[in-house]
């Protein structure tokens, strides 16, 4: 009988569904069926961001859901994030609130930091001349009293290297619950992987298909050729595979459709598994991280100059 993994628990206790329904890159207007679809067919989790600018249709699709009687408040998990530009101690509580507004709820289930990267208050785009220092340790602080007060029912971040993740452990009250970051079979995340397993951090996916609809990143894991093998000898699609060892290999995962059928076949990992002999295979694929953060690199005026900065050692992959 094959292994059901609908949830994974935090160190809060709390319990994060194990496949979340991914916003980034959903345009305006499409954004909201998306949800409406997922939640009407099962997903219990919607990764959101105020970066992504579509928290406000989001929050009158799930409005209407509560209100509609499809699902209670208390039956989804919402995460949302924390904008570069949202970093000072003061504005983090309002960058929340304003997210709460949006999204029409009294608290998210998990608030994360979107990167360990600063710029200055009403930034917009990446202009290396709004760069500010990184202060993790200050925003953390704010991250903290937003986790007292119940706004947030945990706290965590995302794009943060096994060492910058062990250097905010070092000096917080409250641990990071998570770690959110490109994770999927061309990127596996070993080294970060064996670090948050060590130290109670759960580490959660973006990407997990490798955006096979993003043309810059340039990594569509869905053609890799061991995923199909594998696909064909167990009847599934690539993206139940890419999604299914992603559960196995112990964390959550977020793939972003807007198309009905992929929205429900994503979430169709329950009643089957990778038997071991297939799962390693995986071993076998290539490793490349596709966001690889160049654009917050700068000789001068950014906190890092080399990817080297932004990674710690984590890497970038096949061209390190």
């Amino acid at each position: 009988m094959a292994q059901s993994i609908k949830f994974f628990e935090l160190r809060t206790g709390a319990k994060i569904p194990s496949v979340g329904l991914g916003t980034w890159q959903s345009d305006p207007g499409v954004v909201g069926r998306a949800v409406d679809t997922a939640v009407k067919n099962g997903y219990r989790h919607i990764d959101c961001a105020a970066s992504y600018k579509n928290e406000k249709e989001i929050g009158s699709v799930l409005k209407k859901l509560f209100d509609d009687g499809v699902v209670k408040r208390e039956d989804l998990w919402i995460t949302s994030k924390l904008w570069h530009a949202d970093h000072a101690p003061e504005d983090v509580p309002v960058a929340l609130n304003k997210t709460l507004e949006d999204l029409q709820l009294d608290y998210v289930d998990l608030y994360l930091i979107h990167w360990p990267v600063k710029m200055k208050k009403g930034t917009v785009g990446m202009n290396p001349e709004n760069f500010l220092p990184v202060d993790i340790p200050s925003t953390w602080k704010a991250m903290e009293a937003l986790y007292d007060s119940g706004k947030a029912r945990a706290i965590g971040v995302c794009n943060f290297s096994s060492k910058k993740l062990a250097d905010l452990m070092a000096i917080a009250r409250i641990p990071p619950a998570v770690d959110q970051v490109e994770c999927h079979p061309g990127w596996q995340q070993t080294k970060l992987r064996e670090f948050c397993n060590a130290n109670g951090v759960h580490l959660s996916a973006w990407s997990p298909l490798g955006s096979p609809g993003t043309a810059w990143m340039k990594g569509n894991v869905l053609n890799l050729p061991v995923i199909n093998m594998i696909a064909e000898k167990l009847g599934k699609t690539p993206a139940q595979v890419a999604l299914r060892w992603g559960l196995q290999k112990g964390h959550s995962v977020l793939p972003k459709s807007t198309n009905p059928e992929r929205i429900k076949a994503n979430l169709d990992l329950q009643d089957w598994s990778i038997p071991d002999d297939l799962f390693a295979k995986f071993s076998e694929i290539e490793q490349r991280r596709l966001v690889r953060g160049e654009f917050y690199l700068h000789e001068t005026l950014s906190s890092y100059k080399t990817l080297e900065d932004l990674w710690d050692g984590d890497g970038v992959g096949s061209s390190d």
